[in-house]
């Protein structure tokens, strides 16, 4: 059972009869805003690589106000991914919302990355995101002049160290969402982008060396990570009405860390003017 069938934030209800699918749904942005948007009333079809996640999510999604399906999908391949749009249409007849969460990178040097790993990332996070909005589009959303497209991208855009296969790979995918919303406006099809920076989620925990995660907070102006909850109440703002006019850009969710590295004011310049730096204030 989840923790609780109503959302924290948003009116019950609000997006019922919709249907959406989430992409990446076993584990953090993905099951949680599978979670909020099941809380909300609309039916989520979650797809991933691997079936025991999902499977997770959907006991934690028992018994919420919406449905949650699920199944597996490699977003990379064609062909199932045209089987997974074509089934759940004919069990549901539409779609409201496709997330682009899915992605994966790696922390690298530049110098070490094999061809071969830049291909893979390049690979899941845009050539699997350009397969799931095209069929999504071209299925669904142009024929019943509706839909919208929301991709997870990543923050700070000023350049991520040790993670250029990536940030070449979401930029690719931050312009492929800023085009189609000119281009299939014509269709009602809304498209963009959300940035996420720095949360607290398993692969930031578990997936990075300990001096990275460690000093990560102190890199935020808010001098905190965000929760998967955060990223999960701005998808639901956009699926719902009152983003029906967000189209073409780049929402960036980071705690500020987009335009400045750490607290204001640091140390030094506090000391200057005279007011406390912002480390000791907290």
């Amino acid at each position: 059972m989840a923790e609780s069938s109503r959302s924290q934030v948003f009116r019950e209800g609000l997006l019922e009869g919709q249907v959406a699918v989430v992409s990446g749904a076993g584990s953090g942005f993905g099951r949680e805003t599978a979670l909020e948007l099941a809380r909300l009333g609309a039916t989520v079809i979650g797809c991933g690589r691997r079936p025991e996640p999902l499977l997770e999510t959907a006991e934690l999604a028992a018994g919420l106000p919406g449905a949650f399906e699920h199944e597996p999908l490699d977003i990379r391949e064609e062909e199932p991914v045209d089987r997974f749009f074509d089934g759940l249409l004919e069990r549901h007849g539409r779609l409201d919302l496709l997330l682009n969460n899915a992605g994966g990178q790696f922390l690298a040097p530049a110098e070490s990355i094999s061809p071969k790993g830049f291909r893979t990332v390049i690979d899941l996070n845009v050539n699997g995101t350009w397969l799931m909005t095209h069929a999504a589009a071209t299925k669904a959303f142009i024929p019943q002049e509706s839909g919208k497209v929301i991709s997870v991208t990543l923050s700070p855009h000023n350049g991520m160290p040790a993670m250029v296969h990536s940030g070449a790979a979401r930029a690719a995918v931050e312009n492929m969402m800023r085009t189609l919303a000119v281009e299939w406006s014509r269709f009602g099809i809304k498209t963009c982008s959300l940035a996420a920076g720095h949360f607290s989620t398993d692969v930031i925990r578990t997936k990075y060396p300990r001096e990275v995660v460690e000093n990560i907070e102190r890199s935020i102006p808010l001098q905190r990570t965000g929760k998967a909850e955060e990223m999960a109440w701005m998808v639901a703002y956009l699926a719902s009405p009152a983003g029906d006019y967000i189209s073409g850009t780049t929402i960036t969710i980071d705690g500020a860390r987009d335009n400045w590295a750490g607290p204001w004011p640091p140390e030094s310049v506090a000391t200057k003017s005279g007011e406390m730096p912002a480390e000791k204030r907290r």
